[in-house]
């Protein structure tokens, strides 16, 4: 009967939910900007280039 206390207490723990949370949110940001990013190299090469061209006399 112990056991099944133990577990019933560690399921209702809610004590690293947060951090869980946070820790998702962020690798779900760090994916949408690397596919992000991965979409637009292309592009963002271009420009950079574009804007040295223009400045360099």
């Amino acid at each position: 009967m112990n056991l099944f206390n133990y577990l019933n207490e560690l399921k209702n723990d809610e004590r690293g939910q947060g951090m869980v949370e946070y820790a998702l949110i962020i690798a779900l940001v760090a994916i949408l900007l690397v596919g992000g990013l991965t979409a637009l190299q292309g592009g963002i090469g271009a420009t950079l280039t574009s804007i040295t061209n223009t400045l360099t006399p």
